[in-house]
């Protein structure tokens, strides 16, 4: 779309903003330094908070799993994945595919047990996005295809996180499963509507972050939380500029 096809250009220019993508990745980095995120660690079968950085080290020495500073990481680019789809940029598809097998491993080790069978649909979900893209799809209204993606995606949500708590145990809290259900059901039919490109993509995200932000406020994720919140603030400018301003000439 030329720059003079664009209906609000400041919606577009906050979507296309290198600075704020470099806010977002700041912010979530400066607030797990100061509230000592990266010093978590698995070891030994349980979490530990707390540690000072610099024996975190010596633990990893040890055989611990760097939790904190691989969520942190994680949380950093899947950020910037996340702005670069809401820039059009296929790219953002294609960093997705990598950082959702780095959350899964996180999401499991903080407790939520279906990690090992909700997270795979999500690889799959964002490949097939990024497959999509580079056929060259276009921004589309909703049709009833997205509202039955919609509703599928809460049934196999639930579905596959009971089932991954029966089998692989985990937290197990009505609440925390309940969360982690809409959650991840949520993703699925944003995750396929992405795909496709839908206008209300971005409403589905933003009803996805707000679930996330309770999801990860119960894992105690700090990394997440605050990107969550960062996320939640963007997809709301996004579904904008994909409802008014429409498509940009296709990248990567």
């Amino acid at each position: 779309m030329s720059t003079s096809a664009i209906k609000v250009p400041i919606l577009r220019k906050l979507v296309l903003s290198k600075s704020i993508d470099l806010i977002g990745v700041l912010i979530v980095f400066v607030i797990c330094v100061v509230r000592n995120f990266l010093g978590t660690i698995f070891y030994k079968g349980e979490l530990l908070f707390n540690i000072p950085l610099t024996e975190v080290f010596t633990y990893i020495g040890k055989g611990a799993y760097p939790l904190g500073i691989l969520a942190t990481v994680g949380a950093v680019f899947s950020m910037l994945a996340s702005r670069l789809v809401a820039k059009q940029n296929n790219a953002g598809n294609f960093i997705g595919i990598i950082t959702t097998a780095n959350s899964g491993i996180n999401d499991f080790l903080f407790g939520n047990g279906s990690a090992i069978i909700t997270y795979p649909l999500s690889f799959f979900l964002n490949a097939f996005s990024f497959s999509k893209w580079r056929s060259g799809e276009k921004i589309r209204d909703r049709d009833a295809l997205y509202y039955t993606a919609f509703v599928i995606g809460l049934i196999v949500g639930f579905a596959l996180v009971y089932l991954g708590a029966y089998l692989f145990g985990g937290k197990t809290g009505h609440l925390f499963l309940i969360t982690v259900a809409v959650s991840f059901g949520i993703s699925i039919g944003a995750n396929f509507a992405n795909a496709f490109k839908y206008e209300e993509t971005w409403f589905s995200w933003i009803l996805y972050n707000i679930v996330q932000l309770v999801k990860n406020t119960l894992l105690l994720n700090i990394a997440n939380v605050v990107k969550y919140i960062f996320y939640l603030v963007m997809a709301t400018v996004t579904l904008f500029d994909w409802k008014l301003n429409g498509d940009r000439e296709p990248l990567f």
